[in-house]
């Protein structure tokens, strides 16, 4: 919004004809680098702004957590803090996304639709498990059969109204430059690239949410994959990197930068908050989102496989989950003593605060391996 208003309308109108260096200054609002900054103080600020406010109406309308009885005994004095509070980080990212960004992206829309969409998913799973005062909301098949929705729309979206490549960019190889994508060995067609979307969001939301589980973790390890996923959104978008780099050109991703720098700046603001002992929890609400969000960014911008690099330590939780579930199921017995695996080492006698930090240092770590695969290829 504020592209057009200060840039195409005051600047090109005012500019040629002023001496003033107000309106000459106002050239930095073409360049997406600078709107990406900004969008992330924008949301950061919105955070800290409206956070108590939010919290306060959370704990009036009596939205509290509850706790399942089989997890660690210290989780029970937990019962009854805020949650949803997710809310706080999508309306961050919405309002400053659509200050900052070129509205007339339709990957932009993309990004936010899916957000939102996911959020409602979790919005809906959150209020009835307060509703009905218990630990689980919508069943597994409800949450997977709205996933799965999301992100056909997604899918028909790009069907319909986009010349999308429906090729698989694979890491550490150079792309090739044979115009013609239907003998690309990548090319896959949209069909199977159906599916491919289906597994990607499905996996990225699940993860982040099973994730949520301590405080301040699900958040901080959000922050460090956001903000590499905003590096490697931009390079995608820009000619000059992505060519040097042979990575898929994707200029219509440009404003994406924008939508990540604000996710960063929500982040930030909402760990005021979430930090241990949390004031508020984020609820599926904000980690189904957040999730959608990671898995719809990396869509559009071709990087589906660095998503396992740039948000390692949601891979390691949703895997540490499905070996439980698959061993206990074959063989009767548990590998981890509680799943997903940040619980596996509560109980084995780290403290909660030393589980998060730990696991934010292997995300920094998971987030450089992404950003260094780039010169890989």
């Amino acid at each position: 919004m504020l592209y057009y208003l200060l840039y195409e309308l005051v600047f090109k109108q005012y500019a040629a004809a002023s001496e003033s260096y107000f309106f000459k200054g106002l050239n930095v609002f073409q360049y997406v680098t600078f709107r990406t900054a900004w969008a992330i103080i924008t949301a950061l600020l919105i955070s800290l702004l409206l956070g108590n406010k939010v919290i306060k109406k959370l704990t009036e309308m009596k939205f509290g957590q509850e706790i399942r009885e089989e997890g660690p005994e210290s989780h029970q004095e937990k019962r009854g803090t805020p949650t949803m509070g997710g809310i706080l980080i999508i309306g961050s990212v919405f309002v400053s996304t659509v200050l900052w960004a070129r509205l007339d992206s339709l990957y932009l829309w993309l990004a936010l639709g899916a957000t939102t969409l996911f959020a409602i998913i979790g919005f809906s799973d959150d209020f009835i498990k307060i509703a009905k005062k218990r630990n689980l909301g919508l069943t597994g098949k409800q949450k997977l059969l709205g996933q799965i929705l999301v992100a056909v729309a997604v899918w028909g979206c790009l069907w319909i109204f986009e010349s999308y490549p429906w090729n698989i960019s694979i890491p550490f190889l150079k792309a090739t430059a044979d115009p013609n994508p239907f003998t690309s060995i990548s090319w896959v067609g949209p069909w199977i690239y159906l599916g491919f979307i289906v597994f990607i969001l499905l996996g990225s939301s699940n993860a982040v949410n099973l994730t949520d589980g301590l405080d301040g973790l699900a958040i901080s390890v959000t922050f460090i994959a956001m903000s590499a996923l905003t590096g490697l959104t931009y390079v995608a978008s820009d000619k000059r990197w992505s060519s040097y780099l042979d990575l898929t050109h994707k200029p219509e991703a440009a404003e994406l930068t924008v939508f990540c720098g604000a996710m960063v700046g929500a982040s930030l603001g909402f760990l005021w908050f979430n930090a241990p002992k949390a004031e508020v929890f984020m609820g599926d609400v904000g980690s189904l989102a957040i999730g959608g969000a990671l898995g719809t960014v990396a869509i559009l911008t071709k990087q589906e496989f660095m998503l396992p690099f740039v948000g390692g330590i949601f891979i390691i939780e949703a895997l540490s989950v499905m070996i439980q579930v698959t061993s206990f199921k074959l063989t009767g017995k548990r590998v981890f003593k509680m799943s997903p695996i940040h619980h596996h080492f509560e109980l084995s006698g780290w403290r909660e605060s030393k589980v998060v930090f730990r696991f934010v240092i292997v995300a920094i770590l998971f987030a450089l391996l992404s950003l260094s695969t780039l010169k890989l290829r």
